[in-house]
């Protein structure tokens, strides 16, 4: 077995790239479908969610594959697949003179697309179940870092030009594949690997797999609804803001490294005190609320402040996302922690396939000209009531939790 500090914190420095990739281009993405479609913000908000169903539709397919193969083989050559993917994604992203090419990125990233679920089956080969919960929010950390340099250095990227960040991101992504290839060790022991089986790594049969533990099952309903809710964000964020506040490029940066600087906090500090204070269960149940909450203050929100304040809120429910995954993965073996991973994905995939394009089309159906009622903040209303609804599920899946895992 590696050293553990050492393998976590390749693992942290390799979420840390990839996210920053991610966050570098949201700030530009709506003027860049402005420019290929020439059309206006409302309809390309509905494109932007197309195309987030397009990588989500891949992923969906292939995160099981990818999670069985890595149960098989490792972590360490699934994760250099998928960087290799998102590279090329990017590439083609800033070469894209029409919304084809564009798709055709995007299914390229999807097929390739397993970079945090693989990072938190590292976590999970490398920690105690006791502790994995902690230690998942090192992805959610990395990711709340990234998206504090990523946003801000893709606003000011976008001022060259909507294609500039894209390229920056196929460079840094590039640079954490030779990242992994030369320093991230293999984290899964051989005795803890089984046999790929190619009927069973399919999201189907990875769901059924992973029904026969009850309490896993139930928290993957949770996460897709909160999930359904909680990608609202990336969906329509950046259209919100030029559309409610007038924002540009630099505004949207901003607002999104703020988010980013919350998420660092709330996962790389404030989880390592909630969840032994709190337990698993007190943390998803105080992250869900004010997840809801945070939603309802955006869909309200009569000023770019008041915004500001209810982001500040919604870090609280960060707390929701490694408390949910470290109930399920205290459920099952280190021999199906991949596969766990890999059902994991492709049910928040699924969820990626869905609300995208009902988050962008509601937003684009409450703005669009000649609507019969203009309201922006429409798709976090609709976010709140599904973390209502993944919460309620949470409460009920959780009801007998604390016996269970003493008798395990």
């Amino acid at each position: 077995m590696p050293d553990r500090r050492f393998v976590l914190t390749v693992v942290f420095l390799t979420a840390l790239i990839d996210s920053i990739g991610f966050g570098i281009i949201m700030p530009v993405t709506p003027v860049l479908l402005m420019e290929v479609t020439g059309e206006g913000l409302s309809a390309a908000a509905v494109y932007g969610g197309w195309l987030m169903f397009a990588f989500a539709i891949m992923q969906f397919i292939f995160m099981p594959v990818l999670g069985n193969l890595s149960d098989a083989y490792g972590r360490r050559p699934i994760l250099l697949i998928s960087l290799f993917a998102l590279t090329i994604n990017y590439v083609i992203m800033g070469f894209a003179e029409s919304l084809l090419v564009l798709f055709i990125g995007r299914l390229i990233s999807g097929i390739g697309s397993a970079t945090f679920s693989t990072c938190n089956a590292y976590i999970a080969d490398s920690t105690t179940p006791e502790e994995r919960a902690q230690y998942f929010g090192l992805t959610g950390a990395a990711f709340g870092l990234g998206f504090v340099i990523g946003p801000a250095l893709g606003g000011f990227l976008g001022e060259f030009g909507s294609r500039v960040p894209f390229f920056a991101t196929a460079g840094l992504i590039f640079f954490n594949f030779v990242l992994g290839l030369f320093f991230l060790p293999e984290s899964l022991e051989k005795e803890n690997r089984r046999k790929f089986e190619p009927l069973r790594a399919n999201p189907f049969s990875a769901m059924k797999q992973i029904s026969q533990f009850r309490i896993v099952f139930g928290i993957m309903g949770v996460m897709f609804l909160y999930n359904m809710g909680h990608h609202v964000l990336p969906a329509v964020w950046s259209y919100w803001g030029m559309e409610r506040f007038e924002w540009g490029p630099i505004e949207v940066g901003y607002s999104l490294t703020f988010v980013g600087i919350l998420m660092v906090f709330s996962q790389g500090y404030l989880i390592r005190l909630a969840v032994p204070a709190l337990g698993l269960k007190w943390a998803g149940i105080v992250g869900l609320s004010f997840n809801m909450a945070a939603f309802l203050g955006y869909a309200w929100a009569p000023t770019a402040l008041v915004a500001y304040i209810f982001l500040a809120m919604g870090s609280l429910g960060g707390l929701a996302g490694p408390a949910l995954n470290g109930i399920a993965s205290t459920q099952i073996g280190p021999d199906q922690q991949g596969e766990l991973q890999g059902a994991m994905g492709s049910m928040m995939s699924l969820t990626s396939i869905l609300s995208p394009p009902m988050m962008t089309m509601t937003f684009g159906a409450f703005t669009m000209d000649g609507a019969p009622i203009y309201y922006p903040g429409a798709p976090f209303v609709v976010a709140a009531v599904l973390t209502l609804l993944s919460l309620l599920l949470f409460l009920r899946t959780t009801s007998d939790f604390e016996e269970k895992t003493a008798a395990t």
